[in-house]
């Protein structure tokens, strides 16, 4: 329960190509010393981790989840995955489609799972379709993203 603050970290528009999504995803998700400002980290064991932060806690894309040829993004964000969550996007995908009456809902091919300290989730590029995926798993993201920040 209680109040969460959301706040945009980052913004961007990354071309369609497997590794400049995975990329951009490598760096939101890196962990950085609050002193250094910036230096990454690539291990959660080193000493000092706990006081490292990832860039963004909670990272969601747009666009990309369903079969076109460029439509690349599950599989970018599956690559830079530590462990994935296989059953959030298909249940948040089958929610929307009962909730909403939207059946095409099905046919997202959308990722979820944690890099590091950060969840990743792809959300479909249509924006009432955004708004509904976001309405149906954010309070599930941000359970995950508490889970992910505890020591």
């Amino acid at each position: 329960g209680g109040r969460v603050k959301i706040e945009v970290a980052e913004r961007a528009v990354v071309p369609d190509e497997s590794d400049e999504i995975g990329a951009a995803l490598t760096e939101w998700s890196t962990l950085t010393s609050s002193s250094s400002g910036g230096s990454s980290l690539s291990s959660l064991s080193s000493p000092g981790a706990r006081h490292r932060r990832p860039r963004c806690d909670l990272i969601l894309t747009t666009g990309g989840t369903g079969f076109a040829p460029r439509d690349v993004t599950p599989e970018a964000t599956l690559a830079v995955l530590d462990r994935e969550s296989r059953g959030l996007m298909p249940w948040v995908s089958s929610e929307c489609a009962s909730r909403y009456g939207q059946p095409l809902a099905s046919l997202s091919r959308a990722a979820a799972g944690v890099r590091g300290r950060t969840v990743l989730a792809n959300l479909p590029g249509n924006p009432a379709g955004a708004k509904q995926v976001v309405e149906v798993a954010l309070p599930l993201l941000v359970r995950a993203v508490r889970d992910v920040q505890e020591n």
